[in-house]
């Protein structure tokens, strides 16, 4: 098997799908190594595995809306497309959704993947509670009553797997999107966080070349006032892809139409789900506050960029308390990388951007591609230490182990005692 970029084939042994989650149970307890897959968008190896690989969508699927509690259970192998129609079927909705809709709830909550807004959490932030597989065939609920539970909602794989989570949703609500063409870098910088405040998800396009960002979509509630002002930008006048020349069929609606929440947070409509992306990923996470040097240090590197890069993505994720989370205790701006599949050279260019990344505290993507030795985790996430000690103890053999967490937890805690 392939990820969905394709440019990583996978490394198990066994691949099976079991139909229950009491098989499930069977199936972690006595593997010696084991991981899920969901919807494979991630870009490195964070969910590979020299063992068994369990897929999870023969298991029963759960979507069950709870009006009174304002919450939906929902397995983990759940699409977002496919949790979006159902509540909003029901006249709910979530808080904040990725650019893509077809990646699963639980791998896109366990490395921290995020839509955007300055006071919008990434997707874990609507984690009520969570149900997982511990190594030990164990299954367990965990709510924010349990210390494991900051732990365990963004766990990179490595504390069990997810079957099943609650998330919170809020009544059903109207968006309208409107972008803006040819913003001046210099005015981005000098007043970063007021547009990106402008409305309640806002996104920049750019590859960091010329005088301007392309294109800046603002994401607004219906029930939000228009933009205050242009920012010295124009207002676009056709439907725009993020890309330079595409069609914007796909995308979702634009030109300040009014649409539900769940045909305007994403980028892409839900009805167009790609079987696989001829792209590699990268992001980088860091304090809002250091957004318009981080910025600039990025553009002085444009000239090496620039010619790998699809597109580069910049938003904002508010702070939550996930011990892994990449938003641990910090409003953060995002600085995603849409690569041309050109891995080589791609990973060759990485560790200078993330040099030039390092003095703002930045910190990658678990599911994207980045280079582990360059960063001091310990000194990044305050609660790393205590995280390293929880997998120890939940999986003293290192069954949910593999090369890249061994290489971002330390290798002294995939085999205790050895």
């Amino acid at each position: 098997m392939k990820n969905w970029a394709g440019n990583l084939e996978y490394s198990s042994a066994d691949v099976q799908r079991p139909t229950s989650v009491d098989q499930l149970r069977g199936l972690v307890a006595n593997a010696p190594r084991i991981k899920a897959l969901g919807s494979r968008h991630s870009f490195n190896k964070v969910a590979d595995t020299d063992g068994m690989h369990v897929l999870l969508d023969a298991l029963p699927q759960e979507i069950s809306l709870d009006a009174g509690k304002g919450t939906v259970k929902v397995s983990g192998g759940i699409s977002y497309g496919a949790l979006c129609r159902a509540v909003e079927e029901q006249g709910y909705a979530i808080h904040n959704l990725a650019s893509l809709p077809h990646i699963s709830v639980a791998g896109a909550i366990q490395t921290g993947t995020h839509g955007s807004g300055v006071g919008n959490p990434s997707l874990a932030g609507a984690v009520v509670s969570i149900d997982l597989v511990r190594a030990n065939g164990e299954l367990v609920t965990l709510t924010s009553d349990d210390d494991e539970f900051l732990a365990s909602v963004v766990g990179i794989g490595a504390l069990g797997i997810v079957t099943g989570l609650e998330l919170a949703v809020r009544p059903s609500y109207q968006m309208r999107q409107r972008v803006l063409t040819g913003l001046p870098w210099e005015r981005a910088l000098a007043d970063f966080a007021n547009i990106a405040s402008a409305a309640y998800s806002v996104s920049f396009f750019t590859d960091y070349t010329g005088g301007s960002i392309p294109q800046v979509w603002f994401k607004a509630l219906d029930s939000e006032p228009a933009l205050p002002e242009l920012f010295g930008a124009t207002a676009a006048t056709a439907a725009l892809h993020p890309l330079p020349g595409m069609s914007a069929e796909n995308c979702t609606g634009q030109l300040d139409e009014p649409g539900k929440w769940l045909d305007r947070l994403p980028h892409f409509r839900h009805e167009f789900t790609p079987s696989n992306g001829e792209e590699l990923q990268s992001e980088f996470l860091l304090p809002l506050e250091h957004a318009p040097a981080a910025l600039q240090a990025v553009r002085e590197l444009a000239d090496k960029l620039a010619p790998l890069l699809f597109i580069s993505e910049i938003r904002t994720v508010a702070a939550d308390e996930f011990w892994l989370s990449p938003f641990y205790e910090q409003q953060s701006v995002a600085l995603h990388f849409t690569w041309k599949p050109l891995q080589a050279e791609v990973e060759a260019v990485l560790p200078e951007l993330e040099e030039a990344l390092r003095p703002f505290g930045a910190r990658p993507h678990w599911g994207k591609l980045f280079t582990p030795s360059l960063y001091d985790f310990a000194a990044l996430y305050p609660r790393f230490e205590d995280f390293c000690s929880l997998a120890i103890t939940n999986d003293p053999s290192g069954k949910f182990r593999n090369g890249l967490l061994d290489s971002i937890l330390g290798a002294k805690t995939s085999l205790l005692g050895h």
